[in-house]
Order: structure tokens, then sequence, then C-alpha cells
């Protein structure tokens, strides 16, 4: 009992240790709170350096360092920090920039203090300094990132501030985010103004950026915004965008990242967006309106006539959109990260996710982006959240949000790949008339990659030989279509191997350079197919897919306790039984125990562990295989993950697989399961990845069933999906899982 007693004394000083003096005056009070910020912030540092809060992620730590010294007025060492934070982050400072205006700020504060000069005259100076530093390709992207949004800033720091109202402590973990909360405001709304208005200064010294309305033949008008270089003054050829995230800053720095490579950058808004008044229906209108955006854009004095189409996610989907009916003028295509319309959104593998209730808000809320609903996470998580344990239809959703939305309920009535989503997009033989260049690039954590590869997929079937290049690596949505990082964008913890490190930006410029000015082929593009090997510091390059791998393992389902090799197909017919309550919403998560380091979640999943691998294996490729199950209903959505265990213990995800099982061997029209037969389900359309995986490994495979508030849950009636509520839960689910089920895995080698 005493230790007890003496335990809960330890702990209970370890939590005061954490707590700092904060004085509740201060909340309310904006002289007390800019005294009391930087005294915090200095005790708050001591913390952060400490081994015990010290994140284990250096890009995390520096990144909390810089901010945490800016609200210590402490600029001389934040300016050291956040350039140790930009080398951490990239090996180039492209990537980096996105910490700019807080590096201007620090400049500023040190300048006027060292030379005794005004903070208006040392933020010129430091703005100048560092805009005249930047190369072009980064001047084009500046812009939005000096554009913070001022009242959210505030809105956020009054919200910290709230929390403290009548208590004189704060922990750590509060006072971090008072400071950085801080800090976004106080940067921000320091330099904002004038700085917005040195950057327009420089931008029209050396940019025209005209935007007029266009009018289609039907009476559509959509808005374009074109950029031009001022010292080219001869016809050029275009590089056009199609953005549905209208804004003035966003769509000059798009039209900008073209101009800066010396073409002419147009940026031609959706329906509904900035100048127009047309109904905004996402995806919709593309296939119908690029037609005559291209059209024209072609004809103007200041084009060669030669055009062709550049971005990523909705982007790259409108450039597959624009070629199902090609205009002679479009040259070339460069599809990133392209959104698989109906492939991979907003279902995946006919699984509609709660995040396309977010993403409509979004881009349909107002004529430019609804920035401060979108990235109000926890409301979105609360939404997610309420719908999920209510067990209302996935129908439910958009009330939940807020009001119904006729684009949420159109996209449900679509369950299957059917004539709505398929002249969206080419579709079968439409892939066989595309016949310019193309030049996709995907990661293997790119949320869209199905989508992406998809497209790749569909134009090698139909077309007998497509002039088409693929480049895939370690890059997440964002890291495929703008610079290499160090890390995968927001991890910190997975280190990108130095030759991936690459600006995506300069092999798509030199791409329109090699097709439309007759230049050189870039470097990287050896063959049609360009991967990057994660833990070999290795490209490897392939004239097709097939020979990402050169033979595949098969890994069976089977418990191994006869001491078996996961590897071989079991002599004797046996299964795993799962069993799955839907009406039970509370969420228990359970892990299980893959090594003395790390756990996995097999919450709904069970396990299966191979052997210890006694060779190097290079993964290369995408899951294939067939799950051979018996289920007691007409239908369930089945969720894969493939691990590694390293030799050290941690876990690595390697791919995922989440599908229908009644669209899974054809994703158009639904096959019910029939209950108690044993039935045959194909893996397809799993996350493609190559990495090389060490001799002292073994590979976790978890299969389940996806019952998440993150998508609809399939209770297996029969019913539209959207339409089944909790009280179609009836019987818990029971599968079985058969041994002689497996799970293909690519394997790749010289």
């Amino acid at each position: 009992m005493k230790f007890k007693i003496l335990l809960a004394l330890v702990f209970a000083n370890l939590m005061q240790a954490q707590k700092f003096y904060f004085p509740k005056t201060a909340t309310t009070d904006s002289v007390i709170l800019e005294k009391q910020i930087p005294e915090l912030a200095l005790k708050v540092i001591t913390e952060h350096q400490s081994s015990k809060n010290k994140p284990k992620s250096t890009v995390t730590f520096l990144d909390n360092l810089f901010r945490l010294q800016l609200a210590a007025k402490d600029y001389k060492n934040s300016i050291t920090s956040l350039a140790d934070y930009r080398k951490e982050y990239a090996d180039h400072n492209m990537a980096g920039n996105k910490s700019l205006a807080y590096e201007i700020y620090s400049m500023a504060k040190q300048m006027e203090k060292d030379k005794k000069i005004s903070f208006p005259n040392a933020l010129q100076a430091a703005f100048t300094t560092k805009y005249e530093s930047y190369p072009d390709p980064l001047i084009a992207k500046i812009g939005t990132i000096l554009d913070g949004d001022v009242k959210e800033y505030k809105k956020s720091l009054k919200a910290a501030l709230d929390k403290q109202k009548d208590k004189d402590s704060i922990d750590y973990t509060s006072a971090l985010a008072l400071c950085k909360n801080y800090v976004n405001y106080k940067t921000y709304s320091s330099i904002k103004p004038q700085v917005m208005q040195l950057f327009k200064v420089k931008e029209q010294e050396k940019f025209i950026i005209e935007s007029k309305n266009l009018t289609l033949k039907n009476g559509t008008t959509l808005t374009i915004t074109v950029v031009r270089k001022k010292e080219n003054t001869s016809p050029l050829p275009v590089i056009l965008t199609n953005n549905i995230y209208a804004g003035e800053l966003v769509d000059a720095g798009m039209g900008k990242r073209a101009a800066v490579y010396n073409y002419v950058g147009a940026v031609v808004n959706t329906r509904g967006k900035r100048g127009s008044n047309d109904p905004n229906n996402p995806f919709e209108d593309e296939a119908q309106d690029l037609y005559e955006v291209i059209d024209w854009v072609s004809k103007q004095p200041w084009s060669n006539g030669k055009v062709g189409m550049i971005g990523g996610s909705y982007l790259g989907f409108s450039q597959w959109a624009a070629a199902k009916k090609l205009h002679p003028a479009l040259k070339t295509i460069v599809p990133q990260v392209s959104v698989g319309i109906g492939i991979d959104y907003p279902a995946q593998n006919n699984v509609f996710m709660s995040y396309m209730m977010q993403w409509i808000r979004y881009v349909t809320n107002n004529k430019l982006t609804d920035e401060a609903t979108f990235t109000n996470y926890p409301k979105w998580d609360s939404v997610n959240t309420t719908w999920y344990k209510s067990g209302r239809s996935f129908r439910a959703l958009d009330s939940i949000s807020g009001k119904p939305n006729k684009i949420f309920q159109r996209w449900l009535d679509h369950p299957g790949y059917d004539k709505y989503w398929q002249k969206m997009v080419p579709y079968k033989n439409d892939f066989a008339k595309i016949n310019i260049p193309v030049l996709t690039t995907t990661g293997y954590y790119d949320a869209d990659q199905i989508g992406a590869m998809y497209y790749y997929k569909q134009h090698h079937k139909y077309n007998k030989n497509p002039n088409h290049y693929l480049v895939i690596g370690p890059y997440d949505h964002a890291g495929a279509q703008s610079y290499g990082y160090n890390y995968v964008y927001g991890s910190g913890s997975i280190l990108i191997d130095p030759v991936a490190r690459i600006s995506i930006d300069e092999l798509a410029f030199s791409w329109f350079d090699y097709i439309l000015k007759d230049g050189k082929k870039p470097e990287l593009l050896k063959d049609k197919v360009n991967f990057q090997i994660m833990n070999s510091n290795t490209w490897k390059h392939v004239p097709d897919l097939d020979k990402m791998h050169s033979s595949t393992l098969k890994f069976y389902l089977q418990d191994r306790k006869d001491g078996s090799s996961a590897f071989e197909k079991p002599k004797t017919e046996q299964f795993t039984k799962q069993t799955i309550d839907f009406k039970d919403r509370d969420p228990k998560y359970l892990y299980h125990k893959v090594s003395k380091q790390d756990s996995v979640n097999v919450t709904h999943s069970i396990h299966f562990e191979s052997e210890v691998l006694d060779r190097d294996i290079v993964l290369s490729g995408n899951l294939s295989g067939v799950f051979n199950v018996s289920v007691n209903k007409k239908d369930f959505d089945s969720n894969t993950l493939l691990y590694q265990v390293q030799p050290d213990g941690k876990t690595f995800l390697l791919s995922t697989h989440l599908t229908r099982a009644s669209y899974a061997k054809d994703n158009s029209k639904r096959h019910f399961l029939k209950p108690g037969r044993k039935e045959q389900i194909p893996i397809k359309n799993s996350f493609f990845m190559s990495k090389k995986i060490e001799k002292g490994s073994k590979l976790v495979l978890l299969v389940g069933v996806n019952k998440s508030k993150s998508w609809q849950v399939n209770y297996g009636t029969g019913k539209n999906v959207s339409d089944e509520t909790i009280k179609d839960a009836g019987e818990p689910l029971e599968i079985k899982w058969y041994n002689d089920s497996y799970v293909e895995i690519p394997l790749y080698k010289d």
C-alpha cells in the first residue's frame, strides 16, 4: 500500500513538473499576454528539449522549436532553427518554403534590433533579401504561402486562450499549442499587409497576369487567368490547368508555375467559380468544357498553337476528361496523382468514404474554397463520429454535417461504376484514341494512387502502343505533384532515399520541353515505367507494369501452429472464423504484439505471420490473389493490410486493399454472395509499393472487415449500402477465411 502511495506521489510530482505558471489575466488582457508569452515559451523550450518530451521526428522537433523561439523573441536562434528545419525537411529550399513567412518575420525583428531601424523598413529589407535569393520556380509559389488567414489564426489563438480561463497554470501540451497559435497570429498579422503589397510590386515587375471570363457556345461562363513573363514577347506553347480550387493568388501561382519555365501559363476555373454563375457540379462538365477552352487558348496571339496540360488530384482528373474528346492542339498531358473518379474517389473500390462530404463543402460552399470549414478537422471528426455512433444511414451524413447536399446524394445513387461515372473520363475504347504523349506521376503514399494507376492500365489495355510514361516513388499526394522531400510528408519518420528527392516540377517541365520544344528527354525516363525501390537508393526502369516484378510469393491464410511455412499451400482445408457485430458501436481497439518493439492494430481483423525471412527480398508492385470465404450474409467490405516487421522490431505498412465483395469481380455490376457457400473474392486495385525488405524481417498480413467512421458500413442485406441502417445489422457477420486463400506478393530481382 505504501508503495502505491509513493508511486502516486511520484506520478503527481511528474505531472506537476509539466505545469507552468500562466496567469488567467493573460487570457483577457493583451498587454499581459504580450509579456507572459515570451516567459512561457522559454520554459516550454526547456521541456521541449528534454528527453521525455522530445518528438521522435527531428522535423517535428525543429518545427516546434523555431516557433517557440519566435514566441520567446529569440529571433537569432529561430533563424538558425529554421535553417536546420529546412535542411532536415528537404535537401533543397524548394520544399522547405512553407516556413517563409516566419523566416521573413524573424529576419525583420532581428534587423530592427541590430540596425535600430523601424519594423516596416526592416520588413521590406527582409522580404527583398529572401525574394531575390529564390529561383524563379519558387517565386511562382510564394504568394499563397504569405497569404495566411489572419482571422482564422486569431480565432485559433482565442480558442487556445479560452481553454485557460480561470486557470493560473498550463500543462506542457497546452502551452506548446498556445505558443504556436500565438506565433501564427503574431507573424501573419505583423507582416501580411506590407508583405503582400511588396509581393505584388515584385510580381508586376516580372509577369503579365490577366484574368477574364470566357463564354462557351452553350452560354456557360468560365474564368481564365493567363500568365506570361514580360521578357517573353514571342508566341509560346501554352500549359493549361483546370482548377476547381479557385482563388486569385492560387490561379496566378499555377499560371506562374508554367511562366517561369518560359511557357504561357493558363488556368481556367471550373463552372461556378470566380466570375462564373453557372451551377458547380464537380467532375461532371470538364469533358465538355475543356475542348472549347483548349480551342480558345490555342488561337490567342501569345500562343504558338501547341497546348499541354498539367495538375494534380482533381486537376489530374481534368486532363483525362479533356482527353475523352481530344482537341488537335492538345499535344501532351501530365496528369499527377489523378483522381480516378468513381474508381478511388468518392468511393474506393465501390466503398464510399466519409471524407467526400468534407470535400464537397470545401469546393461548393462559395465561388472560391471554404478553407475554414475544410480545415476544421475537429468538426469533421465529430460529424463522422456522430454518424457512426448513431447507426443512421450513410445518406444522413450530409444532414448531420449541417444541411442536405444534392451532389452528395447524387453520388450515392451510383454505387457501381456506371454510365454516370463513365461519361466523365475516357472509358474502354476511348483510351485507344489517345495517341498523344502522357507522363503520369504518383506515389506509394498517394491517396489517389489507385486512380492514377487505373488510367495508366486502361490506356495500355485499349491502346496497342501508347506513348505513356510512369514515374512512381515514395511520395504522398502532395509530394508526387511538387518537390521531393526528405521524408514522406507529415510522417517525419519514413525517410526517403536521396535519389528519390527529385523536383516533380522540374521533371514535368523537362517533359514539356521534350514534347513541345523538341528538347532532350528527361534523364529519369529511361523506360516507360520508372520506379524507386525504397531502402535501396536506386531507381529501376522497365518497359511495362508486369516487369515491376519478376516472380511472386503466395502468402496463405494459415495459423502455422504446426510449423508450416506461410508461403506453402496448406495440405488440408481449414478455416479461421471471424465474427463482427455491426450493432456494437463502442470503439474498442485491439492490438497484437508482433515484436518486442511494436504492435499492430487488429481491430475487426485477424492476423497471420510469416516465418522470419532468411534473405533480402524486394517487394515491387501491388498485391493480388484471392480470398476464399464463406459468410452468412449477402455482402461485406473486406480490408487487407500487409506489414513488414523489421529486424529491429519496428513495423512498416507495405500495402492496403479495401473492396466491396459484391463488386470485387466487376466494379460496374453487383453480384451478391450466397450465404453459407464458399465464394472467391479477387484482390484487385491494391496499393503499389516497391521496397527492399531486409533479411531477418517477417511479414504480417491482416485480413478483416471494414467497420469505421471513415467509410460506409456495409450490413450485408443486399440493399444499397447508403440506405442501410443499424436496424439492418441483424445477427453478427460470420466469415470463414479458408486457408487456401492467399495474397500474392510481387517480388523484383535484377
